[in-house]
């Protein structure tokens, strides 16, 4: 590898985490395609998550893209399918089942917020501290 190539990919290791209008996180996304694709009806014992992969993509980046009804998209989805597959053996009927299982999985997931700690209103530490002097009991003094 040159050190040109090498630089590139230390460049893109420091890139934020891709985040598709706040409503999808592509890396959870496909970490959780990755250990549940096996599991679903249209699975295919002799096709691998390579195969898949670029299906799921297509379904939970076309959430984000297009929102609304998978159904108004699928047209739009199928030409992206048909762009990115690359050597997944799915057929296009086979691909639009994952395609829809990830719209579907997508439009469940809880919109992402990015939290900044200096926003913060009050400090964490004095939200804890004070909940905790709030469940002592109070003596009277005598």
């Amino acid at each position: 590898m040159t050190a040109i190539i090498q630089d590139d990919w230390k460049e893109q290791a420091d890139e934020p985490a891709i985040r598709i209008d706040g409503r999808v996180d592509p890396d959870r996304e496909d970490a959780y395609w990755q250990q549940a694709y096996w599991a679903e009806p249209y699975y295919r014992a002799d096709c691998c998550y390579d195969d898949y992969a670029p299906a799921y993509c297509v379904g939970y980046i076309g959430f984000a893209q297009y929102g609304g009804r998978f159904d108004d998209a699928d047209k739009s989805l199928c030409a992206n399918w048909l762009r990115i597959k690359g050597d997944s053996r799915l057929s296009l009927d086979e691909a639009m089942q994952a395609m829809r299982a990830a719209w579907d999985h997508a439009s469940r997931q809880q919109p992402i917020v990015e939290e900044e700690e200096d926003d913060a209103l009050v400090d964490s530490d004095l939200v804890a501290a004070h909940a905790v002097a709030a469940r002592e009991p109070a003596f009277a003094a005598a």
